[in-house]
């Protein structure tokens, strides 16, 4: 053997050995802070809100860490579809806290699976950030619990005070979901304020999880007939019900008036032309003119092909927001230190413009009056509004 093979051998053993090195130095100090997702991603109607907000948190996920502007911190997402079972969100919580250690969740879709499974996390102190949970008193759990959609009672009485002075409506019917947190909670808000304006409730009708034929509820509303119809429901019922409506031959000239949970991207999809002129309210819709909110339409619909919802837009503010309150923990393993940041951030610059948390931890963005739009398959702002 050469003296010259011999040296190339050790110069090759000597390079691979720094190499290795190296790559063990640097995977030590790369630092990966863990975070669950909780999203139903099948599930029925849960499925619909599910879906966008792991697609825009991933989105997000993959925009921080390629600008590694988290003092070398890697944000890796641990995501598990709960199937809209709260039971099974418990046990997904009680994972991701006990065995994965997960330093933050975003997440659960359903406000239901949030009133089982989100006092596990404030137990153990680890920050929840929501994004489609609406239902009154889901922050109340605890102070561990933060959410970027805002809650029906600081949305609707603006929307049905929009509706009444728009179309004069006097007389209304009330219909809702009895078995779901989020639609029990809508329909308690719609109550009080179809109350406080001094409307007449001509009728309230209702159905259980999983019903798809609305006719004898709608037989009734007709008969009744009411100035606008208030729908306390999902959104894979809001459609049924919608369709069913015109097919019944109800007027329509009666408005139709939903709740933040009617918003999805895939309302249109289902109802058809019947979506059109639904009245809603919300903090986002994918024509909100601004640079963020522009910028982050254009990478959704590169990324996926589709224009991103409501809940896409309050997943991805979670997103940002979860990651700037780990860059100024610098930590990657303290709840704790992370809520405290979390809570301290203000005049946030997000998707739904710029905003901080109220004393109970819901964001203070605008709510904005949307319609319907038939034609373009989407939200748009409410004239007047």
């Amino acid at each position: 053997m050469s003296l010259g093979l011999i040296s190339r051998r050790r110069i090759l053993a000597l390079g691979g050995a720094a190499a290795i090195a190296s790559s063990s130095a640097f995977a030590q100090s790369e630092r990966v802070a863990k975070i669950g997702l909780v999203q139903s991603t099948t599930g029925g109607s849960a499925a619909l809100y599910g879906t966008e907000q792991k697609q825009a948190i991933e989105l997000a996920f993959d925009e921080l860490n390629a600008s590694k502007t988290l003092n070398g911190i890697r944000l890796h997402a641990l995501h598990s579809d709960d199937g809209a079972d709260r039971g099974q969100t418990v046990n997904i919580f009680q994972r991701l806290i006990r065995q994965d250690k997960v330093v933050a969740i975003l997440g659960p879709t359903l406000s239901n699976s949030a009133f089982a499974a989100d006092p596990l996390a404030q137990q153990a102190g680890i920050p929840v950030i929501a994004s489609s949970n609406t239902a009154p008193g889901v922050t109340k759990i605890g102070d561990f619990i933060f959410r970027t959609s805002v809650p029906e009672d600081q949305v609707f009485p603006t929307v049905l005070g929009y509706a009444v002075k728009k179309h004069g409506i006097k007389r209304v019917a009330l219909i809702y979901g009895l078995d779901d947190a989020l639609t029990r909670g809508a329909h308690d808000v719609q109550k009080k304020a179809v109350a406080d304006l001094k409307l007449e409730p001509v009728g309230i009708e209702s159905y259980q999880r999983g019903d798809v034929d609305f006719s004898a509820q709608l037989t009734k509303i007709r008969a009744q007939n009411p100035d606008a119809v208030i729908l306390g429901t999902l959104a894979e019922e809001a459609a049924a019900i919608l369709r069913q409506a015109r097919q019944l031959g109800i007027d329509s000239k009666i408005v139709f008036i939903g709740c933040n949970a009617n918003i999805s991207a895939k309302l249109f999809e289902l109802a058809g032309p019947a979506a059109n002129g639904i009245i809603v309210g919300a903090t986002w819709f994918s024509g909100y003119d601004s640079p963020r909110s522009k910028a982050f339409v254009a990478a959704y619909q590169k990324r996926y092909g589709s224009t991103p919802d409501i809940y896409a837009a309050q997943g991805y503010d979670a997103a940002y927001l979860i990651a700037e309150a780990i860059r100024r923990a610098d930590s990657v393993t303290d709840g704790k230190l992370i809520r405290a940041k979390l809570a301290e951030i203000t005049g946030f610059d997000g998707v739904l413009g710029k905003f901080g948390w109220t004393a109970d931890r819901d964001i203070t963005a605008q709510p904005k009056v949307l319609i319907g739009d038939g034609n373009s398959k989407t939200f748009v702002a409410a004239p007047g509004a």
